[in-house]
């Protein structure tokens, strides 16, 4: 079985500004430069077959280059199982327009569709439950409620796959295909 999600991955600039304030919440599990990415559409465990399907869909969904920028924190609901520091991407619906193109091809393969709403971000910490941690993750988020970033250009969509193991997730590109500057559709 293959565990996947498409993606993009910002360029090293980008990664190195969110590298700066990813510091000061201890016990955070804070991304590393590899696992840094703004997902446009979970798939989850799927047949090697199926992964074949994925990557030749993929293949044909046609939208524009985007121009993005990195604007503000936050932090998951902590109640909804999902606790984690994130830095929020703009602007939103351009990406939600290609995550809804993605989700639709993937629809049509017989995936089921996406069930949750669309929030561009980039996950930089997980956090875990120690008492006291809510202090410090409230003082960091006050510190970087401001983040934003130079615009930059998010030309390909990437496959990867997410390998889980006793230190965490490694996700592996499989597959990347350009968004084209003159897709109309």
């Amino acid at each position: 079985m293959h565990r996947l999600f498409v993606a993009l991955r910002p360029p090293p600039a980008i990664r190195d500004t969110l590298a700066d304030i990813m510091d000061g919440v201890p016990e955070a599990r804070w991304q590393d430069d590899e696992q840094l990415h703004l997902t446009l559409r979970y798939i989850g465990k799927v047949d090697r077959h199926m992964a074949e399907d994925i990557a030749i869909m993929l293949g044909s969904v046609r939208s524009p280059a985007l121009d993005l920028h990195l604007s503000r924190v936050g932090q998951f609901d902590p109640q909804s199982g999902n606790d984690s520091l994130w830095a929020g991407v703009v602007p939103h619906e351009p990406l939600g327009a290609l995550h809804r193109k993605i989700d639709h091809a993937l629809v049509r393969l017989g995936l089921p569709p996406e069930g949750r709403a669309y929030r561009p971000h980039i996950t930089l910490a997980r956090l875990s439950k120690r008492a006291g941690q809510q202090v410090e993750t409230a003082q960091w988020l006050a510190a970087h409620a401001a983040l934003s970033s130079e615009p930059f250009r998010a030309d390909h969509i990437i496959l990867y796959e997410s390998h889980l193991d006793s230190d965490g997730a490694r996700y592996e590109p499989v597959g990347r295909w350009p968004l084209d500057e003159a897709a109309l559709s």
